[in-house]
Parts: C-alpha cells; structure tokens; sequence
C-alpha cells in the first residue's frame, strides 16, 4: 500500500515504519517529542525551529508570536508503537497530509540523529496511506489504531491484556502515547481535532 488518491475531506489511514523495523523512540523524551510534533507541525505555517520556541512553555502552549493556528489535517487517532506510528488524519487543505507527513519524518529524522549521534533515515520509506471509503471500515480502523495497537504494548502483549481484559483496559486508557484514553473518556485533547 501506498498513498491512495485522495483531496479535501478525505479520512486517511497513515503509517510509518523505522528503517529495517528498527525502534523511531527509544526513550519518554522521544515519544513526547512525537506526541508534540503531532501538535505544533500541524499548521499551515512552518516553524523549522519549533522545539527551541516551545521548549520553555507547557506540552501543547501555541506562541503567540506564530500568529492563529491553521491546521493541514484534522487528526482523528494515533497511535505511536516502539518502531511505527498509525495515524487517521482527514484533509483540511489540499496537499495537507502530504506536507504534515513529510514535516513529522523530517522532524523525528532530524531529533533522532542529533540526539543519538547517527545519520541517514530513521524510516524505511515515504509513509503509507489508504483512503478509508465506507463508514464499516472507519469504525474498523478506529478499533484497530486505537485499540488493538495500543493493547500490543500492554506488558505481555495482546494475548496477556485478553486474558486480564479489564486491567489491560485502565492500562490503555492511561497510556498516553496513543489518542485511546481521550477518545473513550471524552477528554479535549490539542492533538484531536
């Protein structure tokens, strides 16, 4: 699968993979940088130095010097996994999944060599997308980003969060790497719009 056709309006399956399936996080830091980066490169504007003007404010306080937030997409569920991240974003802007993709590869790419001392890509590819066609299949895959991948990281996997279902249930809604608890409890989240 690659990218499938798609304009504005559009509901998006997308995901990137690590290079060769190795790890795109390795540490809390990495992943809350991914989870702000979901946040402050979602804007028509680009801010190439969005780290340093963010790093002294709260996880999701937008400068008032960057002027009224314009998103590219609306991001409907995430999902960030040790060597991937699922996202369901819907186009705002024509070319707007595109150009939040391509900001989130080159950010986290960018993040990652400077902080580990490495070079060369941190994914295996451009991401993939897959238009989502029919109502069945949204549903699906909300369950899908949201749940069962979340329930994968769950300690012991899938197969021990089914056999302690509700204790694995808490587990994913406190899980904060993933759009999960937000969606189910109805709390406002930056990212979710």
């Amino acid at each position: 699968m690659r990218v499938q056709p798609h304009g504005v309006g559009s509901i998006m399956h997308v995901i990137k993979r690590g290079a060769r399936g190795t790890p795109i996080v390795r540490d809390e830091r990495d992943r809350v940088c991914f989870m702000r980066s979901l946040y402050y490169l979602n804007d028509s504007a680009f801010h190439d130095d969005w780290k340093r003007a963010t790093i002294r404010r709260g996880t999701f306080e937008w400068p008032d010097g960057w002027g009224v937030r314009e998103p590219l997409v609306n991001v409907l569920a995430w999902t960030l996994l040790p060597n991937h991240f699922h996202l369901l974003l819907q186009e705002r802007v024509e070319g707007g999944i595109a150009k939040f993709m391509q900001r989130i590869g080159g950010s986290m790419t960018k993040t990652f060599n400077e902080k580990y001392k490495e070079k060369g890509s941190l994914f295996q590819s451009s991401y993939k997308g897959k238009t989502v066609a029919h109502d069945t299949y949204f549903q699906q895959l909300v369950w899908y980003v949201l749940v069962k991948n979340t329930l994968e990281l769950y300690p012991g996997g899938i197969t021990a969060a089914l056999k302690n279902f509700d204790k694995a249930w808490e587990w994913g809604l406190r899980y904060k790497f993933s759009s999960l608890g937000s969606s189910v409890e109805e709390h406002d989240s930056p990212i979710i719009m």
